[in-house]
């Protein structure tokens, strides 16, 4: 078999077993727990509003829309897609060990699969280029945009982890709140969607934290940290965004032949 198609092959079955485990352990439940349930154990800030979590349901369909993508036949000699496809393999496998060892509830190994998601997504998206390189539009919301939108909510849930699994250990922050603590985090996600804003531009990623960060405010409004917090950062991520857009665009028509 063609080596390609093979590649192929391979990200295609990647992508059915990933979304068939996520369902299935909701649905089964895994160990008999789901994962919002295990989830709500850790009285944390740094969790949105539950109907947040049906971003999901875009990342499967970026998902899909990418598997279809690569799996054409134009596409089989594709460089940019040869080269993420590894680390697409290692970013599903991470995704599927992740979800074991939270619902079988070794916590403490939860952020290395988490890390290990996250650093595999950092790769593909810096590999891909996004918000730099010139791709076809079918590539650009293909693929590109899937990858921002995947990046931006492992983003988040790495940071929730992070503080997810402080808390398991028993840490005592220093000496500050946990609503202090919240707000660091929250402070911390828009400094990095910031970056992303201000050199390449990229809505997707950045809309994803806004959402994030909206279900954190709606879900603790009588924490007033929390919420002011969650709603300065709404505000802040947006403003970069606008101003990292107009500057890529007005840098743009600079370049562009008169």
């Amino acid at each position: 078999m063609n080596r390609a198609l093979l590649r192929q092959i391979v990200v295609a079955t990647a992508t059915i077993v990933t979304i068939g485990f996520n369902i299935l352990a909701n649905a089964l439940p895994l160990n008999g727990l789901d994962t919002g349930e295990i989830s709500d154990r850790f009285d944390i800030f740094f969790v949105p509003a539950g109907y947040v979590f049906a971003i999901w349901f875009i990342i499967y369909v970026g998902l899909i829309t990418y598997t279809v993508y690569q799996a054409r036949a134009s596409q089989r000699e594709n460089p940019r897609l040869k080269k993420i496809a590894p680390w697409y393999l290692l970013a599903a496998a991470a995704n599927i060990v992740w979800l074991f060892l939270w619902h079988y509830e070794y916590f403490s190994y939860t952020l290395i699969a988490m890390a290990t998601l996250l650093i595999s997504l950092i790769v593909i998206y810096l590999q891909l280029d996004v918000g730099g390189a010139e791709v076809p539009r079918a590539e650009r919301w293909s693929v590109h945009v899937p990858f921002s939108i995947y990046l931006g909510w492992i983003t988040v849930a790495t940071i929730a982890n992070t503080t997810q699994l402080l808390f398991f250990l028993g840490w005592d922050g220093f000496g500050l709140a946990p609503e202090a603590w919240a707000a660091i985090m929250l402070g911390a996600g828009v400094v990095i969607s910031a970056l992303m804003s201000l050199t390449r531009a990229d809505i997707a990623y950045s809309l994803v934290l806004v959402w994030a960060y909206i279900g954190i405010a709606v879900k603790f409004p009588d924490v007033s940290t929390v919420s002011l917090a969650a709603w300065i950062s709404v505000v802040l991520i947006l403003v970069i965004l606008a101003a990292g857009y107009l500057r890529r665009s007005k840098a743009e028509k600079t370049l562009s032949p008169a």
